[in-house]
């Protein structure tokens, strides 16, 4: 049987940042049961131009469009800059807006930061608003995640129960997912 395959995609364009580390813990940890590819390229997408999107999409642009068609799922953790999410995160987001790229796409969604609570609203409406299929429990806020994950690795054994509960109920919205509403034939 094939893995599943998830597209991890961190908010933060810092390297070894602790979404980074929450979503390579991650991956660490579902290696067997999961095929997740933690997307690299945040930082490398032009500003949203609605003049240039749908055909006229940057390749950088295609090629994120093209993963997230392709994956199974999506997980997404983010920290909170000032009240919000990150603009690189949001300028992702923004991209596919004008596509059905989320639509009914199985989601998890983690705000690992110093508070969140904005971020964690924001995130989780505006993908609600895209029509990701995000229940209750796909979604996570790691409040203090700095005091939770440090020197790469999730430190905190709540932090980690929640983690994999999370995924837990990620996976089965995946089972549960038409292979026709995954995009695939």
């Amino acid at each position: 049987m094939m893995k599943k395959k998830i597209l991890a995609i961190s908010g933060s364009t810092r390297k070894q940042s602790s979404n980074e580390s929450v979503l390579q813990a991650i991956a660490d940890w579902y290696k067997d049961e999961l095929d997740i590819k933690i997307y690299d390229g945040i930082d490398k997408l032009p500003h949203f131009n609605p003049d240039l999107a749908g055909e006229n999409s940057p390749e950088v642009v295609k090629e994120l469009q093209e993963q997230i068609k392709n994956a199974d799922g999506v997980l997404i953790c983010t920290p909170e800059y000032v009240f919000s999410l990150p603009g690189s995160l949001k300028n992702a987001i923004e991209w596919n807006v004008a596509t059905t790229i989320f639509s009914n796409k199985p989601l998890a969604t983690i705000v690992a930061s110093a508070s969140g609570e904005k971020a964690f609203e924001s995130l989780n409406l505006i993908m609600t608003t895209l029509e990701c299929s995000l229940p209750e429990s796909s979604r996570l806020l790691i409040r203090g995640a700095r005091g939770k994950i440090k020197d790469g690795e999730v430190k905190d054994a709540e932090t980690t129960n929640q983690l994999k509960k999370l995924m837990a109920s990620l996976i089965a919205s995946i089972e549960m997912a038409e292979p026709e509403v995954l995009g695939k034939e």
